[in-house]
């Protein structure tokens, strides 16, 4: 067992898979089973953004990682938690009478999730050499993209060649799995010998110090912008028709093949955020997204358009992910790291909720081509 100081950045691939999978299920394989259940578009973008919202708010439950449990028990809390709602996630009647329920659901289920990435933040600003922080980041969003690939195609396979129930058994064998490796790095316990209201009135200072500082409110602004929000990648599944593709294409595009090349997305990401630095890589790669969008929008509609187009944006949006973590790991430092990482990453989270809810409203509005030109 690996017990030195710091670890190896592959080892954040596997312990964010969990968080992938749970939204990949809910950002990939429901959009298409809902839609094909009567649910519309604008509707179904709806109930995704709830979901992805769950991010905005994990700043508020943040400190629990940092001041009570070490981190990797706070990890297989997060990922037990995961695997309990996905499965009932995938016990709930898909009617549209039931949008409501469908809806508190899915926000519960990536409530769960949360909690798998608050530690593993946690433990890149621990575990991880500063020079290698930027290769972390990489990996960390190759298991989140690499987790929607699992949670998305292969969830969306399984849901349609065999059933829904028997996608939530498998993807949560895999989230199982994933985990053991947080076995393989030195765990992170909270100070000893501090009153819990001591601790949070020492994290309250350091936000407060932490947001004083010029780099971070100017970080904490850029990702309040839809610079590569990615969010049409939350309705691909939803719009495939416009395409006339199949839903095992739809699956192996928007999963596995989208999983692959976004998780390579990633780890380029994270080599050309330390190479050339994090501000070249998060705006250079969100011009990337604007740019694929734009150019789907004008090429035909055809099957073959589609696939490329997924997979360049999956590609584009890996490598800004990859960005996005370095930014933000450029501005927090180590002390109370998952609070610190939950506030700003949240904040990253509401262009996404609010340019998925406009992408839908402006494909119901007139199309999907009109979609991607107002995303671009």
């Amino acid at each position: 067992m690996d017990q030195q100081p710091y670890s190896r950045p592959v080892y954040i691939l596997f312990l964010t898979l969990p968080f992938g999978i749970s939204s990949g299920f809910v950002t990939v394989t429901l959009p298409y089973l809902l839609t094909h259940q009567g649910f519309s578009v604008v509707t179904t973008g709806a109930l995704v953004a709830l979901g992805v919202s769950s991010n905005i708010w994990r700043f508020l439950w943040g400190p629990v990682a940092d001041l009570t449990l070490s981190l990797r028990k706070w990890l297989w809390i997060g990922v037990l938690a995961t695997i309990v709602t996905l499965l009932i996630l995938c016990l709930v009647p898909y009617n549209t009478k039931d949008t409501v329920w469908i809806g508190a659901m899915i926000f519960i289920s990536q409530v769960a999730g949360t909690f798998v990435v608050m530690p593993v933040s946690s433990i890149i600003a621990h575990r991880i050499e500063p020079s290698k922080k930027g290769r972390a980041s990489g990996w960390y969003q190759a298991g989140n993209l690499g987790g929607v690939g699992l949670g998305g195609g292969a969830g969306l396979w399984l849901a349609t060649h065999f059933n829904v129930i028997t996608a939530g058994i498998v993807l949560s064998i895999a989230c199982l799995l994933s985990a053991l490796v947080v076995q393989l790095i030195k765990d992170v316990t909270p100070e000893k010998g501090r009153g819990i209201l001591k601790e949070i009135g020492i994290l309250g200072k350091d936000l407060w110090a932490m947001v004083r500082v010029p780099v971070v409110l100017f970080v904490m602004v850029l990702v309040l912008m839809p610079i590569g929000s990615g969010a049409a990648s939350n309705l691909w599944s939803a719009i495939a028709g416009d395409w006339n593709t199949s839903v095992d294409t739809v699956a192996l595009v928007t999963g596995v093949l989208s999983g692959v090349t976004g998780t390579i997305g990633s780890v380029a990401g994270g080599y050309l955020a330390d190479r050339f630095g994090v501000w070249v890589a998060y705006l250079g790669s969100g011009t990337v997204c604007a740019l694929v969008a734009l150019i789907m929008a004008v090429l035909p509609f055809q099957p073959a358009e589609y696939i490329g187009g997924v997979l360049a944006y999956a590609f584009g949006l890996g490598l800004l992910n990859a960005a996005f973590s370095a930014v933000i790991l450029y501005a927090i430092g180590k002390k109370n790291a998952a609070t610190k990482y939950s506030l700003i990453s949240s904040l990253g989270n509401v262009p996404v909720v609010y340019m998925t809810t406009f992408d839908g409203w402006t494909h119901d509005l007139r199309n999907s081509q009109f979609m991607l030109l107002a995303e671009a």
